[in-house]
């Protein structure tokens, strides 16, 4: 659940996408924006494309703030906001759907929220947009109740 730092209010840019993503990692692995910033500028970028981020113990940290367009989904950023969460790897490597009890929590939080801030945006998984990539590992359908109306 954001906090008080996390305050979501309307931007001057249109958002029509919530897109989920996770870190690609395995369980063991516990990393947050400041490792992600690293990540992403060995890539080239500025810094974390990410929006918000999920750890393990369901922590949410900003990234970039969400007046500023992503870096998180190719031709999508600057009308999507992005939230990760850390994991999406087995042990053995393999793309699965590792959240923890306190990401799932976290990250329903953080998408019903970020829903009743713009409604009108679509809620979809990376792979959604980009069938080569698994992530985020699960299938995001889970929240499509959100955005049925509500007569």
């Amino acid at each position: 659940m954001p906090s008080k730092n996390h305050r979501i209010k309307r931007l001057r840019r249109h958002i029509n996408e919530i897109i989920l993503h996770c870190t690609d990692t395995k369980p063991a692995m516990d990393v947050g924006v400041k490792e992600i910033t690293q990540w992403h500028r060995a890539k080239g970028w500025l810094t974390c494309g990410y929006h918000f981020v999920i750890r393990r113990d369901g922590t949410v940290e900003q990234g970039r703030d969400l007046a500023d367009p992503g870096a998180h989904c190719y031709n999508h950023n600057a009308e999507s906001i992005g939230v990760c969460y850390v994991g999406g790897q087995d042990e053995n490597g393999k793309p699965a759907d590792t959240r923890t009890p306190e990401q799932r929590i976290a990250l329903d939080a953080i998408v019903k929220t970020l829903h009743a801030v713009f409604p009108d945006a679509d809620i979809r998984g990376h792979h959604d947009i980009n069938p080569a990539k698994d992530c985020p590992c699960f299938d995001v359908g889970e929240y499509q109740y959100l955005m049925m109306d509500e007569d």
